[in-house]
C-alpha cells in the first residue's frame, strides 16, 4: 500500500470518528474507503498538498491557490479572509486545512466545525524555518511525512542557489490596486522579510503593517526600487502609469527606472518556491536598468 493510500485510509477512519461524534445526525460512520475531500483555505497549503501528491483529494480552495495552475480548475469558495461558511459545506469536504495567518474568521472556521467537518489550522512562521516546518506539519498531518524530505531538500537548493543584492538597495513595497488603493509595507510585513532575506533594504522601516502611499513618504523613503505584485502593476497601467503618481518620478527608483514586479504568491506565500523567491528578487533588485 503507498503513502497516499495510506493517508486516505487512515483519515478516513478518523474522520469517520470525527463526523459521528460532532455530528450525531448523520447517524453511521462512513465506509473506510470513502475518499478525502480536503479544501485548502491557504494558498501555499494548497501548493504543498499538490508537492506530496495529493492534489486529487482537493475538492475547493481559496483564491489565493494560484500554483500549480491546475488548480484553477477547481471550485474557488471565495479570498480565505472573506471565506463563506456556507460555500465550504455545500462541497461537502471532510477536511479543511488553513493556517492561522490566512485571515479566516474564527466564527466562519467554528461555522464549518459545527456541520461536522474537521478543521486543522497550522501555525505559519514567515521564515525559511517556518518554511520547512510547514511542509512537514502538513505532510505529518497527511499520514505522508516522509515526502516531506524531497520537498525540503529542493527548497535547501534551491536556497543555496540565492545570490544576495550587493550595496544593500532600499526597496519599497507598493501595494496597489489602481491609484485609488495603493498602500507602502512598513515593518513586520512578509514582503520586508523576503527584501531582507534577499539582501536589500525596507526603505519604510518606522511603521508597523502598511499604511497609504503619499508623495510626502515617498520623497522621504527615497527607494532605490520599487517592487510591487505583477496585478498591481498591471492595474496602474504597467511602468508607466506608476510614474505618473505623484511622487514616484522623484525617487531614485522611478528616476532610474528601477520598477520591479512578481507574482504575488510567490513573493509573499513562503512556500516550497521560497528559494526560487528570493532568487528571482534579489535578482531584480540587482539588477540594473536597461539604458
Amino acid at each position: 500500500m503507498n503513502k497516499s493510500s495510506v493517508f486516505i485510509t487512515w483519515l478516513a477512519c478518523l474522520l469517520g470518528v470525527l463526523i459521528v461524534n460532532t455530528n450525531p445526525a448523520l447517524g453511521h460512520k462512513p465506509p473506510i474507503d470513502e475518499p478525502v475531500r480536503i479544501i485548502s483555505l491557504d494558498g501555499t497549503v494548497s501548493e504543498i498538498l499538490c508537492d506530496l501528491g495529493l492534489q486529487s483529494h482537493l475538492i475547493g480552495v481559496d483564491v489565493t491557490s494560484t500554483y500549480p495552475g491546475s488548480l484553477k480548475k477547481l471550485p474557488k469558495v471565495g479570498h480565505n479572509r472573506s471565506i463563506s461558511a456556507e460555500g465550504v459545506i455545500s462541497l461537502k469536504p471532510t477536511l479543511v486545512l488553513t493556517t492561522q495567518n490566512a485571515g479566516t474568521k474564527p466564527e466562519i472556521i467554528e461555522q464549518i466545525k459545527s456541520a461536522g467537518i474537521k478543521v486543522i489550522s497550522f501555525q505559519q512562521e514567515y521564515s525559511i524555518a517556518g518554511t520547512r516546518k510547514l511542509i512537514q506539519d502538513v505532510a505529518t498531518i497527511c499520514q505522508v511525512a516522509s515526502k516531506a524530505k524531497p520537498i525540503i531538500k529542493k527548497l535547501d537548493d534551491d536556497l543555496t542557489q540565492v545570490k544576495k543584492a550587493i550595496n544593500s538597495p532600499k526597496v519599497l513595497f507598493i501595494y496597489a490596486r489602481g491609484t485609488g488603493t495603493m498602500m507602502v509595507s512598513g515593518r513586520g510585513t512578509q514582503v520586508e522579510k523576503m527584501i531582507e532575506l534577499a539582501g536589500g533594504v525596507n526603505a519604510t522601516p518606522d511603521f508597523e503593517n502598511y499604511k497609504p502611499l503619499t508623495a510626502e513618504s515617498l520623497v522621504t523613503a527615497n527607494p532605490d526600487v520599487i517592487l510591487l505584485f505583477d496585478s498591481g502593476l498591471e492595474s496602474l497601467g504597467g511602468a508607466d502609469g506608476l510614474l505618473k503618481v505623484q511622487g514616484i518620478a522623484l525617487t531614485n527608483a522611478g528616476r532610474n527606472g528601477r520598477i520591479i514586479d512578481m507574482d504575488g504568491h510567490l513573493l509573499t506565500g513562503f512556500s516550497p518556491r521560497l528559494g526560487k523567491a528570493l532568487q528571482e528578487l534579489a535578482q531584480k533588485i540587482t539588477q540594473k536598468p536597461k539604458a
